[in-house]
């Protein structure tokens, strides 16, 4: 039996007392070695502590470069502003290209220039001017067939040259001189409208029908050759026939728009303001 002042086993280790007997241990030692001495003027509380500032000459001459900069700014502010009031007055309007969204080519915001008793007019225009993209696109495809099934490339080349001439110049004929008169109410831009927008219905009505007349009519796809080619080729017919249900919708729809815009014309006044217009510039032109 173990005795009763045994050691116990998890009692922490025995103490050792640096200062009983004469000798130290020397992990006592190890441990309480004291810490190298300071050397003098460590601790200098009277040195300087060196801290670049700016003096007032330099502070001075910061301020005018501030103040210098300023005024160009302000200055070219002005000038900016000059420039948009002198093109205002000139009727000259900066438009930011937004649509299409994805890559913007054209200024298009019916919703915020365009007044509201006119902007369901102007979407339908806007529709016939996509309508007629995409009649001449698909003109391109019927003809495209056609080609390969009769070897006619004349053709081709000329349902491209329709695409390519015909999509700007609507834009730019009559699209957006509609766009500009509703917006400014001018009545220049409403006759220059008219004069474009009858020849893009002529130019529509002539597709929709399609006679032999340009090589033999197979450059459009209308009712003619859509008869003709139906009982060759029965794919190429099928195509020309699209094209000719697209080129009648186009029509529709074209004359639709033109009775409207005229319907305003006449109902604002701006018949009157045009006449009155055309005789002053051919008074001063007789002057």
């Amino acid at each position: 039996m173990a005795g009763r002042y045994d050691r116990n086993p998890f009692d922490e280790e025995e103490e050792v007392n640096p200062f009983a007997g004469g000798s130290v241990p020397a992990a006592t030692k190890s441990r309480l070695s004291p810490l190298p001495p300071e050397p003098a003027g460590f601790y200098d509380r009277n040195a300087p502590i060196d801290i670049p500032l700016d003096s007032g000459a330099d502070l001075k001459k910061k301020e005018k470069e501030l103040q210098a900069k300023e005024a160009e700014l302000k200055r070219r502010e002005q000038e900016v502003r000059r420039k948009e009031e002198a093109a205002a007055r000139a009727g000259i309007v900066l438009e930011e290209k937004n649509w299409p969204p994805f890559f913007p080519i054209i200024h298009h915001d019916i919703a915020n220039e365009i007044p509201i008793h006119l902007q369901r007019i102007q979407y339908v225009a806007f529709t016939t001017f996509l309508g007629l993209v995409a009649c001449l696109f698909w003109n391109i495809i019927a003809v495209t067939t056609a080609w390969i099934k009769q070897g006619d490339v004349k053709i081709w080349f000329l349902s491209i040259i329709y695409f390519v001439s015909g999509v700007p110049g609507a834009y730019v004929l009559w699209y957006k001189p509609l766009y500009r008169a509703v917006r400014t109410d001018s009545a220049v831009k409403f006759g220059w409208f008219f004069m474009f927008y009858l020849l893009h219905i002529a130019f529509v009505i002539f597709a929709a029908v399609a006679p032999p007349v340009v090589f033999k009519g197979k450059s459009l796809a209308g009712i003619l050759p859509a008869v003709d080619l139906i009982g060759k080729q029965i794919l190429v017919g099928v195509f020309y026939f699209i094209g000719f249900g697209f080129f009648c919708l186009e029509a529709v729809l074209s004359i639709w728009v033109i009775q409207q815009v005229y319907m305003y014309f006449r109902g604002s006044g701006k018949a009157a303001e045009m006449k009155r217009e055309a005789a002053r510039g051919a008074l001063r032109a007789a002057v």
